[in-house]
């Protein structure tokens, strides 16, 4: 959690962002964040960490709402290569290699030219 937020307080594009939820316990945390941009995007962010999961949706939308790409690991698409990491681009879903926050902040900076 502590490296999510670290990111986020460092990024260029990060204009602000909120707490929606945290709860944890001694081994596990979730949290859910909404973060704007600086091109008035917003980029929500899901993660659920524990000593045996990783489960996470980032998903970012235009300034309208309108999706402009989800990234996430819920287990379907088994015919991916980066099963069971994808994203969906308007209806299609491809294979995904950015699988962080990290990763999706620098691929978020990148198409801004940041």
């Amino acid at each position: 959690m502590l490296r999510t937020l670290e990111l986020l307080n460092k990024s260029k594009i990060i204009e602000s962002y909120k707490i929606l939820d945290f709860k944890y316990g001694k081994k596990f945390y979730f949290l859910k964040i909404k973060a704007k941009i600086i091109d008035k995007s917003e980029l929500y962010i899901r993660e659920y960490v524990s000593e045996k999961e990783f489960l996470y949706s980032y998903h970012w939308q235009d300034e309208k709402g309108n999706l402009r790409i989800r990234w996430d690991n819920a287990p379907h698409y088994k015919n991916l290569k980066t099963y069971p990491h994808h994203k969906h681009i308007s209806t299609n879903i491809l294979e995904s290699e950015e699988t962080s926050i990290e990763d999706i902040i620098k691929f978020i900076e990148k198409k801004l030219d940041y």
